[in-house]
């Protein structure tokens, strides 16, 4: 990756909303270049999309908690699929090590959040434990990659 490419991924991920002709000013090419370049870097997978960043307290999801999970190794696979299908789970890693997973999960409070994990989470295909940590405040938000 050149430095060209890395300007335009630092720019879009500042404002993904900035049109090409601010985008091209801004790294110093024509606007057909830098469309052209810009082209490339979706065609690879490298710019997998483009999205809002919502608050999602403004929008009634206000209670967060990160969810460790321990996994049967024979239901790996069954439990990522199941998890896709859970819409509050808006992050979920597979870990080396134990836990096995590390799940970011939103929900409107506590009682909900009850009920999603006794009803859908501890209901996963082989699920062996979870471990919930309630989060208490969001100290670095989701920030561009360097």
């Amino acid at each position: 990756m050149d430095a060209v490419a890395r300007k335009i991924l630092a720019e879009l991920q500042r404002d993904g909303r900035m049109t090409v002709t601010d985008l091209a000013e801004r790294v110093q090419l024509s606007i057909s270049r830098c469309q052209r370049r810009l082209r490339e870097l979706e065609h690879k997978g490298v710019i997998r999309g483009y999205r809002a960043v919502v608050d999602a307290a403004a929008i009634g999801f206000g209670f967060e908690a990160l969810v460790f999970a321990k996994v049967r190794l024979e239901s790996l696979d069954d439990f990522d699929g199941a998890l896709a299908a859970v819409p509050n789970v808006v992050e979920a890693q597979r870990l080396f090590g134990s836990p096995d997973y590390l799940l970011r999960v939103v929900t409107e409070d506590l009682a909900s959040y009850q009920r999603l994990y006794e009803g859908t989470l501890a209901r996963l295909p082989g699920v062996r434990g979870l471990t919930s940590t309630i989060v208490m405040k969001q100290v670095i938000e989701p920030r561009p990659l360097p």
